[in-house]
């Protein structure tokens, strides 16, 4: 079976392509973001403690291998879809299931996008206190200042700078690579502190409770496996790719691990928890000295301004591709004569904006932002898992060619991989659902302009008019629910 997770075919060579180690390295530094400087502390926040920790990151491990895997698939066999999460919805369920997912995902790399000004400031305001925790007017002031010099970048039709790319991996690499062989050769691993309170006391909660609390801690650190998947298209030899994505994987998994274990061995749940962001900061302070926490800081800033860049672009490109397609209303495919998406950058960060000014009211924080970009993900996650699925079962495209065994293992992959998606929308709770029905909503108007601008009729099947119908109702529920006081969000 395990030769059956490699692709074998030689395909088409690309001698200017990346070779086997460059692969893993360009996937490794796509999919490892800010949230690996955080991540420890999320967890203890949460309260989960060692033993629930070890068995999250363990169903994550399955769970996302397995979501990986079917994006594998998608990309590998059913190639003419070329539009990604959004072309792959609208295939197996239609088009309007086809603009949901899209549009989820946009809305979800905005959330993303002010996710990351809150951290990238907690991180500032190591160094100049009047940051706070990211979340005040001072750290409003200046993320506004960075989302719009991400808009002018953008719309002067800044695609990829290499500069950029090598600073932010550098950024994020070296304070990683620091922590992971500070904690080891200064000899700061306790097994006493790893092992205390293994499972939490009768105030913790169950160990089933706890794991369920930091299942969106898991799989936000992995958000962007989709996207890396796609890296692999630029392999040297086809055989590597298979090879490629499955290292990875595993190299990342093996990295998360490992933090989360060493940082659990130097400083109590309780000391985790009440770490600010980045909590990794923390961590290697209480190993090396100040000097750690600059390093960590530093590194968090540098990492989170490309990231930012990228997700601004990324935030911009997708509606636009979607207008193309003939789903999103046909003022979202203009661009200015740079070639740039300039209706949608605008549209996009004129968004993000009214939310860094909502946060000044509202508090939130980094964990709030990013559950609900994760929770908004997940979407298009479990559809395009559940179409993989589907063309398993159904040996479509690319499928129908292939051995039975790696049919009958990517079968299982599918299944287990939708599955998981619907487990992690019940492991997020029902606020965030709730927030999640909310913003998807008005989509539904974008939608019908679009169809309308087109001469389309609006939701002409039965099932599409029940869906539409079924998001509504979750609406008004939602929103008297939250209003009400029912639940808090």
């Amino acid at each position: 079976m395990a030769n059956d997770l490699v692709d074998r075919e030689e395909g088409i060579n690309d001698p200017n392509g990346l070779g086997m180690a460059h692969l893993v390295a360009a996937i490794v530094t796509a999919v490892v973001g800010g949230g690996v400087f955080s991540m420890v502390g999320d967890m203890a926040m949460a309260g989960a403690h060692t033993g629930a920790v070890l068995i999250a990151w363990l169903v994550c491990g399955v769970g996302v291998f397995c979501l990986m895997m079917c994006f594998y698939g998608l990309n590998r066999y059913r190639p003419e879809l070329t539009g990604g999460i959004f072309s792959y919805a609208r295939e197996g369920f239609g088009k309007f299931v086809g603009f949901v997912s899209v549009y989820s995902y946009w809305v979800s790399a905005f959330f993303a996008t002010i996710s990351y000004t809150t951290l990238l400031f907690a991180a500032i305001g190591y160094f100049f206190p009047i940051f706070g925790a990211g979340n005040n007017i001072p750290s409003m002031i200046g993320a506004s200042i960075i989302v719009w010099v991400c808009w002018f970048l953008v719309t002067r039709g800044v695609k990829e700078a290499a500069s950029v790319n090598v600073v932010t991996t550098i950024a994020k690499i070296v304070p990683i690579f620091v922590v992971v062989v500070a904690i080891i050769f200064a000899f700061k691993f306790d097994p006493a502190i790893f092992v205390q309170n293994f499972w939490g006391s009768a105030d913790s909660g169950s160990v089933y409770e706890q794991v369920i609390s930091v299942m969106s801690v898991t799989v936000w650190v992995f958000l962007g496996i989709e996207g890396a998947v796609a890296i692999s298209g630029r392999a040297k030899r086809s055989r590597d790719v298979g090879r490629a994505t499955i290292t990875a994987f595993l190299c990342i998994l093996a990295l998360y691990l490992m933090i989360s274990v060493l940082s659990m061995g130097v400083m109590t749940q309780e000391e985790l928890a009440e770490l600010p962001n980045p909590a990794l900061a923390g961590v290697l302070e209480a190993v090396v000295g100040p000097w750690g926490a600059t390093l960590v800081n530093f590194g968090v800033g540098l990492s989170l301004l490309g990231s930012m860049l990228g997700y601004t672009l990324l935030s911009a490109e997708c509606p636009r591709e979607a207008a193309d397609q003939g789903v999103f209303p046909t003022q979202f495919a203009q661009r200015n004569e740079k070639n740039a998406p300039f209706f949608t950058v605008t549209l996009t960060c004129a968004i993000v904006q009214f939310f860094l000014i909502v946060i000044i009211f509202s508090e939130r924080t980094y964990q709030f932002f990013y559950g609900v970009s994760l929770s908004l993900i997940l979407i298009p996650y479990f559809l395009s898992s559940l179409f993989f699925f589907i063309c398993a079962v159904k040996k479509l495209g690319g499928m129908s060619h292939i051995a039975q065994g790696k049919l009958t293992f990517y079968r299982v992959i599918g299944f287990i991989g939708f599955v998981y998606s619907l487990f992690l929308i019940y492991a997020g709770g029902l606020s965030y659902f709730m927030i999640t029905t909310i913003l998807i909503a008005p989509g539904i108007i974008l939608y019908a302009i679009g169809e309308r601008q087109r001469g389309l009729p609006v939701l002409p099947n039965w099932y599409d008019k029940v869906i539409a119908a079924g998001i509504v109702v979750l609406f008004c529920i939602s929103v008297y629910c939250i209003v009400a006081g029912i639940v808090v969000v």
